[in-house]
């Protein structure tokens, strides 16, 4: 009797636990968001990828948690075809109209059109949102001033894509302001640098970062859907500028020499610096000039250092909300620049400078935290990471590869990357770098020399030039 008065209320307890188990629904665990930060015109000049000169404090602590691809480049030296190919997990044309074109094939219904990396963790359930320049045209639309919703650059991608303008008018205004709403109108009369006194704001990227912040605070106050957010910073953009305490950080910093600073001899990937050379240079040229080249080299650190500001209110706003604690964050610099390397101001080679560019990927409880890789990897492989971080499905249409060997060991080999612009395409390796024209002409580079990309040693290397050649075909073909 004395035993059943014991166990009767045990088997109670028991019970009742048992019952409110059974009732209770498993918890649901909430796939990562995804925060993905794109920055126009960096290159790698940040002192986490070995700009010691560059004041670049919130970048470095996302590299400081993160994974630093050494190594990265871009698919196409222009920023149209390398958003392209970030937000479509493929090769395509290398015209700064490539999504509109996609867009137009869409439109038409008379190809099949794989969908974008954010149409598809959108039909994954994630809620999307693009703030800046993100797609080429900022805001994502097209018309004289970028601003028609009757033409959109990327359909079915995003939940909101938003390009606030303040006082710049309109996108287009935007993207190429200077300060107090200055708008681009004929390029000769407007200034290739600018710093002016006042805050963040007095730039275009200010009010981007601003609602950047507040899509962020809603974003994170949905716990029902993870999200999908891009936000697009335009600077270090032409032109450079930044508000005038930016570029006060350099003033008595001193620049390294530019290396490979010549013009090159015979045939190369070489251009006029036609971007650069449309504004106002106040009659002077920074390849004879040094005084001026030194200027300008100031000028795009200081815009960059107000990129890198933007930046880290970005980051500062997610740890604010929480939703750092279940967020994976990419970094990504849409192609590199000139600041003078073979006598080149600006984009649109296939030389080193145009196509590498930073990249930083963090999540939460990564193991490899802080660490560098100097594996080889392309854009094109941004979207299969990300499938492959967040659980999401990965699509076969894709072509590059998940980095996530990676992440988890930094140490792990890359493979090579492959790029391209007009008939002209390049595939970097680790010892080397080729570049072959439609008619045949090939430019071959040696990355184990001093001589780097100064250097065309084609003729003495037949058979590297053969087993490149082939690669290159074999996956433009893809």
């Amino acid at each position: 009797m004395l035993i059943k008065k014991i166990l009767l209320p045990i088997f109670g307890i028991v019970l009742g636990v048992l019952s409110m188990t059974a009732c209770q629904e498993p918890e649901r665990v909430q796939k990562p968001n995804v925060l993905l930060i794109c920055v126009d015109d960096l290159r790698p000049e940040l002192k986490s990828f070995g700009a010691n000169y560059i004041h670049s404090p919130h970048m470095d602590a996302l590299a400081q948690k993160g994974v630093s691809f050494q190594n990265h480049y871009v698919n196409a030296p222009s920023c149209g075809p390398s958003r392209y190919t970030l937000l479509t997990g493929l090769y395509g044309p290398s015209s700064n109209n490539a999504l509109f074109m996609r867009a137009d094939k869409i439109a038409q219904g008379k190809d099949k059109v794989a969908p974008s990396m954010p149409e598809w963790f959108r039909t994954q359930g994630y809620t999307t949102v693009s703030v800046g320049k993100v797609s080429h045209h900022p805001g994502g639309r097209g018309g004289a001033n970028w601003n028609d919703s009757t033409i959109i650059e990327m359909p079915a991608a995003w939940d909101k894509q938003l390009m606030p303008v303040a006082q710049w008018e309109h996108p287009r205004g935007a993207m190429h302001g200077l300060a107090h709403g200055e708008i681009r109108k004929n390029a000769k009369d407007m200034a290739v640098f600018q710093a002016v006194e006042g805050n963040d704001a007095i730039y275009p990227d200010g009010a981007i970062t601003n609602e950047a912040l507040a899509q962020l605070r809603e974003l994170a106050t949905d716990s029902d859907k993870p999200f999908f957010m891009a936000v697009g910073i335009i600077k270090p953009h032409l032109p450079f500028g930044a508000p005038k305490s930016y570029l006060e950080q350099y003033k008595e910093v001193a620049l390294p020499e530019t290396q490979h600073p010549q013009k090159p001899v015979g045939r190369t990937t070489w251009h006029a610096s036609g971007e650069f050379n449309q504004y106002n240079l106040w009659g002077k040229d920074p390849n004879i000039d040094t005084d001026f080249a030194d200027e300008i080299r100031r000028h795009y650190a200081a815009a960059v250092s107000y990129a890198d500001a933007q930046v880290g209110k970005i980051l500062a706003e997610l740890k604010r909300t929480g939703a750092d604690k279940n967020t994976i964050v990419v970094l990504w610099g849409d192609h590199g620049y000139h600041l003078g390397e073979h006598a080149i101001w600006g984009k649109h080679s296939l030389f080193e400078e145009s196509l590498h560019s930073p990249m930083v990927i963090h999540y939460p409880g990564m193991s490899q935290a802080g660490e560098n890789t100097k594996a080889i990897v392309q854009t094109l492989d941004v979207f299969p990471t990300l499938c492959d971080l967040t659980g999401v499905a990965m699509p076969e249409f894709v072509q590059g590869v998940s980095l996530r060997n990676i992440l988890e060991e930094p140490t792990t080999a890359g493979g090579f990357a492959i790029s391209y612009f007009n008939d002209v395409s390049s595939i970097r390796t680790k010892t080397h770098r080729m570049i072959f024209h439609k008619d045949g002409f090939v430019e071959l580079y040696d990355h184990t020399t001093a001589e780097g990309e100064t250097k065309n040693i084609a003729d003495q290397q037949s058979a590297v030039v053969q087993e490149l050649k082939q690669a290159l075909q074999a996956n433009l073909k893809r």
